[in-house]
């Protein structure tokens, strides 16, 4: 498994780290988000959303609420997907998220650890750290 680490010092340092990244996640591709609440998922997916053209990172929001973000780029749809509140497969099977799978499709998933499906099935794994108030050590690992 490839493994890189990176230093961010702000929220616009976050989102720089997902425009480049997405570069390394050309779909298909399931990425795992982990941290802590308010660790910096939602900002990295911003630049990530903004790297494949599907959204400006002012335009992406934390999925909470309504469980999945559809961001529709030229080339690549990102899906944003927060399963803080899916506690049971029976929850996770109404999402549909299988459908959400396709040649040109990135899914991030945010809470994924909670199911061992997306730890198997995850291509990538992106973890976030909070080290201060604004600085957060990130490790994406591959393989």
């Amino acid at each position: 498994m490839h493994t890189r680490e990176f230093t961010t010092h702000s929220a616009e340092e976050t989102i720089a780290l997902g425009l480049n990244l997405a570069a390394i996640l050309a779909p298909p591709k399931l990425v795992l988000l982990r941290g802590q609440l308010g660790a910096g998922k939602t900002t990295l997916a911003k630049g990530i959303a903004e790297g494949f053209q599907a959204a400006s990172a002012d335009n992406v929001t934390s999925p909470t609420f309504t469980l999945i973000h559809e961001y529709r780029g030229p080339e690549v749809n990102v899906y944003h997907v927060d399963l803080y509140r899916v506690d049971t497969p029976r929850q996770l099977e109404t999402l549909g998220l299988d459908d959400l799978i396709a040649e040109n499709s990135v899914l991030l998933i945010e809470w994924g650890e909670k199911f061992p499906r997306f730890v198997h099935e995850r291509d990538i794994e992106i973890a976030l750290v909070r080290t201060g108030e604004n600085e957060r050590r990130i490790t994406v690992s591959a393989g």
